[in-house]
Order: C-alpha cells, then sequence, then structure tokens
C-alpha cells in the first residue's frame, strides 16, 4: 500500500498547486471496476457532462481500476480529502452511514421501476444526505443489478429446490440470513475461489447480476440461471464533503446535474450489459428459468423481521420504501 500511500500524496500537492496557479479545477475520482465495466462508462458520462457544463474549467480526473485502493480504502481518502469522488457500494457505505443497510433487504423493491422511483425520490435523496455526518455527500445512485441464484445441476424454480444445497455469499450476515430462510445453506466464500469450488462441488451454486455470472466465467460451469432477483444493491456515487465545501455553488450545480446525467446514462449502459451477459449465457446452453418471485419473497420475510428487530430505528424507512 506504500507505493498508493505515496501516489494520493502526490496527488493532493498537485491538485493544491493546479488551483493555485490556474483558474481551472480538477476533481480526482477513483474506482475500483475495470473500464470495461458499465459503472466506469457512467463515470466517464459523469466527467464529460461536467467538462461541458463547465466549460472546462471543473473537470474530472479518474483513476480507475483500484489504482488507490479498495473501495473502503477510497472512500476513507475521499473523508481526509486526498480524494474527491468515488463510486462505492451501498453495501459498502453501510459501514459508514447505517441507513445504506436497508438497500440490502431481499426483494426491497418489486420492480426496476419501484427501485429508481423509491432511489431517485425523496427516500433516496434522504439516504443521499445521512452521509454528509461522516464527511460524505451522495451525488446519485447508479445501477449495479440484481442478484439471483445459479446452480451447477439442479433448476431452482421454487424455494424447495434450494433445499440441501450450498449456495455461496458474500460474507454478508443478511446475505447469509436469506439463503438460510429459502432453505439453502449459505456458504461464505472467497469470490475468487468460487469457479473451482462449483467446478469441484465444494458448492452447488450461487447468486450474482448477469454481467458477474458472465465475467466470471461461470456460466460454463453452472447449466441453471434463475432469474428471482432477490437483492438490489445499487452503487453509490460519493464526493466528500471536504473537496464539496472548497466549490462555489455554481460549481456544486455543475457537479450535481452532471451526477445525475450521468445516473440516467449509466442505466442504459447496464442495461446492454445485461443483455449482452444474457445472451452469451443462453447461446453457451445455460437454462434461463423465469420463477414466481412472490414464492421466494414470501418465505424470506424472516429476515425482513430479524432486521428490523436489530435496527428498529430503521423500521421507518423500510415502511416508507414497501408504501411507496
Amino acid at each position: 500500500m506504500n507505493y498508493k500511500f505515496l501516489l494520493v500524496l502526490l496527488l493532493s500537492l498537485g491538485f493544491m498547486s493546479c488551483n493555485q496557479n490556474t483558474d481551472k479545477k480538477v476533481l480526482y475520482l477513483a474506482h475500483t471496476l475495470p473500464q470495461t465495466h458499465p459503472v466506469h462508462k457512467g463515470i466517464v458520462a459523469f466527467q464529460e457532462a461536467l467538462a461541458k457544463k463547465s466549460n472546462g474549467s471543473l473537470t474530472i480526473k479518474i483513476f480507475p481500476d483500484g489504482q488507490l485502493g479498495s473501495e473502503r480504502e477510497v472512500v476513507e481518502l475521499l473523508q481526509i480529502g486526498s480524494v474527491a469522488i468515488t463510486k462505492v457500494s451501498a453495501a459498502t457505505m453501510s459501514n459508514f452511514v447505517p441507513d445504506y443497510h436497508v438497500f440490502g433487504i431481499p426483494y426491497l423493491f418489486r420492480d426496476k421501476q419501484h427501485m429508481f422511483e423509491t432511489l431517485e425520490g425523496p427516500i433516496g435523496k434522504a439516504v443521499l444526505q445521512k452521509g454528509e455526518q461522516f464527511w460524505l455527500r451522495g451525488l446519485s445512485y447508479y445501477d449495479a443489478g440484481s442478484r439471483s441464484f445459479y446452480t451447477a445441476n439442479k433448476a431452482i424454480k421454487t424455494p424447495e429446490d434450494l433445499k440441501g444445497l450450498k449456495i455461496r455469499v458474500m460474507n454478508n450476515q443478511m446475505a447469509i440470513n436469506m439463503v438460510n430462510a429459502l432453505g439453502g445453506s449459505a456458504t461464505p466464500m472467497a469470490y475468487g475461489e468460487l469457479y473451482t469450488a462449483i467446478q469441484q462441488g465444494v458448492v452447488d451454486g450461487a447468486e450474482n447480476n448477469p454481467p458477474s455470472f458472465v465475467s466470471s466465467n461461470h456460466y460454463e460451469i453452472s447449466k441453471y440461471y434463475t432469474l428471482d432477483e432477490h437483492s438490489a444493491v445499487p452503487d453509490v456515487l460519493l464526493i466528500g464533503t471536504k473537496q464539496w465545501e472548497k466549490l462555489s455553488e455554481v460549481e456544486k450545480n455543475w457537479v450535481q446535474e452532471a451526477a445525475n446525467e450521468s445516473a440516467q446514462a449509466q442505466k442504459q449502459f447496464w442495461k446492454a450489459s445485461v443483455e449482452e451477459s444474457m445472451k452469451i449465457a443462453k447461446d453457451a446452453g445455460v437454462e434461463i428459468i423465469i420463477p414466481e418471485k412472490s414464492l421466494f419473497s414470501e418465505q424470506s420475510k424472516s429476515v425482513l423481521e430479524a432486521f428490523q428487530k436489530e435496527h428498529p430505528e430503521l423500521a421507518d424507512i423500510v415502511n416508507k420504501i414497501k408504501a411507496n
């Protein structure tokens, strides 16, 4: 990590000298994804929109591929002002701002339309603003897709089909509780070990969104993909308040407007990626199953009940989302 520390230090010094000697400002944006990813493409749209709005006086320099550290490390760089902007999963943000835990609840959103009406409306905007007390201002949400089950040898059409199956999940308590509530055996495991684990039968399957299912090559060894869409945890475009407060009101408006525009563009990049991924999976012989989602959501209600008992202060947000 020493080289990353030195790079961040040099960037910080460069940022200060640039702003002292010219009227132009450069905001550094770091994230962990490859440049082929639809989220990176959304970030490029953000970069282009801001440059256009400011006529080049306020620009973004992007550092992709984890050049400046992990999601959590980059968020911490935002908090101290060394980096201005990042993209982070709402799951990672929940470690900083508890309200983001809500977005991990299984079957929270009825569909994609309900999800974005919630995120882009008063409920979602209120959560974005909650981060300011932790030096993190949310700008907009990006689509990170919906996670669904895939298995090597047994089709999952109802929750009963999960019984006896070992399903790899992230090391996240809500994900573990969900799979166990549905009758499966949740098996936390590093993502990098998963291909071999499925291939050797250590686990029977896993769960993820279509682009990840294909980019990981898991479609090569998983014959069934069940689109139950049990969770839809969004990404969040963040700016550190230390950098935000250095901007004029006009510059703040440019940044927010560019972020909003990029969020709409990113949805289309994500949609295209999903369509391409699904075609690759189908062409490879993967059976795509469209289940009755209500069967799964009904059986996973215990996860929501446990969450509301553990986080009574967040029950109001959940109820507003469900009623939205």
